[in-house]
């Protein structure tokens, strides 16, 4: 009980925390919007039997609960009554910030019933003032795009420390001729190396083969293709990183995604997994019909 990490994040309405626990999620961290501050305590003491490991929880509150400011402080004390010392995040922004995002996503302000928009930004702030004042890490969003916010939330989960990426990559070979995926973040086009399906004896191979990798891999065309595209990749993927981007799928095409993209995907997931990146990889079409173009 005493060893769980427990956050709270609070705040202003439209300062992002949404944003911010899903942060918390991937992460690995249990993640509640909009409880009662009064059921956590209840809430702490249940294991949680999950198969993944939980990291510890992270529940978002704020003036959407009743009686949320007058029993706070009480509320914490509970929290704190089971040897659990919560971290309390608190999100800030100005107010024509706030203006602003409330005009973009066209949302009501929770304490809208019969004041401005206007009013009632300013009408939390002034009553949020006591919460702000007790919280751990105060953060203002005013200049934080979804990106940047959620890396500033990561670096506190992770005190500072380097942390290792949550961005999974997954390679995938693909056949033009069946479709481009639609998960797809970056498309290569192969059509323009040799074609094994041409030779009679390769033919019937796929690219997971010794003889339709040499063929495909030795060419000197891609040879030059692959020393570009690897350095185009080595530059891209800590960009996509730095944007906490999630996943990462790198397709690579050719007319019927049997040879020459198995043989490149794999030749990519050589290189990127000898880099530590542990790259998942996936053959779409490579089983489908060998039909004559």
């Amino acid at each position: 009980m005493e060893n769980q990490k427990v956050y709270i994040i609070t705040g202003l309405s439209g300062s992002g925390k949404s944003t911010a626990i899903q942060a918390f999620e991937d992460a690995s961290f249990y993640c509640i919007d909009n409880m009662p501050m009064e059921l956590i305590p209840k809430f702490l003491e249940l294991p949680l039997k999950d198969t993944f490991v939980v990291k510890g929880t992270a529940f978002v509150m704020d003036m959407r609960s009743m009686n949320f400011i007058q029993n706070y402080a009480a509320d914490i004390s509970a929290i704190e009554n089971l040897g659990i010392s919560p971290q309390i995040i608190f999100l800030d922004a100005g107010v024509d910030t706030l203006l602003k995002r409330f005009s973009q996503t066209r949302r009501h302000h929770p304490l809208a019933h019969a004041t401005s928009l206007l009013e009632s930004i300013k009408s939390e702030k002034q009553s949020m003032q006591s919460i702000k004042q007790l919280a751990h890490h105060i953060i203002d969003t005013s200049t934080y795009n979804v990106h940047q916010l959620k890396s500033v939330i990561l670096d506190l989960i992770h005190e500072g420390k380097k942390r290792i990426s949550l961005m999974k990559i997954n390679i995938l070979s693909f056949g033009f001729k069946y479709g481009i995926p639609n998960d797809a973040d970056l498309i290569m086009d192969l059509r323009f190396l040799a074609n094994p399906y041409f030779v009679p004896e390769l033919k019937n191979l796929d690219g997971e083969s010794e003889a339709i990798k040499k063929f495909v891999t030795t060419n000197p065309e891609t040879i030059a293709f692959l020393d570009k595209y690897t350095i185009l990749l080595d530059y891209l993927i800590p960009l996509y990183k730095r944007e906490n981007k999630a996943y990462l799928t790198i397709a690579l095409g050719c007319t019927g995604g049997r040879h020459r993209s198995v043989a490149i995907a794999r030749s990519i997931f050589e290189h990127l997994n000898k880099k530590g990146l542990t790259p998942g990889i996936i053959h779409r079409d490579i089983d489908r019909d060998v039909k004559e173009i």
